[in-house]
């Protein structure tokens, strides 16, 4: 699935990984249009942040 970073970039989730050190914490591991993989928790990729003003989604699903 492929999501809209809200600074515009477009991201593919590649796939969930639990945390070596903490396997409590889900990883989000995803690739960049250009090819570079990314990690971050799965609550802060799926958390709301504030941008010019308004709440808006981290990442938001596209289609």
């Amino acid at each position: 699935m492929k999501y809209r970073h809200y600074k515009g970039g477009i991201y593919e989730i590649v796939c969930e990984a639990k945390l070596e050190a903490d396997p409590d914490i889900i990883m989000m591991v995803y690739r960049s249009e250009q090819g570079q993989i990314w990690t971050r928790p799965k609550t802060a990729f799926l958390e709301l942040v504030q941008h010019e003003g308004k709440t808006v989604p981290r990442f938001a699903p596209l289609g």
